[in-house]
């Protein structure tokens, strides 16, 4: 029981790591997509929306992860934005 419950702490660390690196490649893209669209991205961060399983285009299974971010074009209202990640990889980002 005790040798459960330490490989579940680590999985959970592992799981912990791993999205914060998957949130700072987020912010990255996010932030690189304002920029090259003369936007201000606002905040500096992203805010997790969904965590699922899903199939890259090679058929393996990995994290999906959706985030959401502000970003303004006038300076004085604030839009939504969002970034998908499968995996380490940007799936989907959406600035509209």
């Amino acid at each position: 029981m005790e040798l459960a419950g330490l490989i579940l702490l680590l999985l959970l660390g592992l799981l912990w790591y791993d999205s914060l690196n998957a949130r700072e490649i987020a912010v990255r893209a996010a932030r690189e997509a304002c920029a090259s669209e003369d936007l201000l991205f606002l905040d500096d961060t992203v805010g997790i929306r969904s965590l699922k399983l899903a199939r890259n285009a090679d058929g393996h299974v990995q994290l999906q992860r959706a985030y959401d971010f502000e970003f303004s074009d006038t300076g004085n209202n604030r839009l939504q934005g969002s970034v998908v990640l499968l995996g380490k990889h940007v799936a989907l980002l959406n600035i509209g």
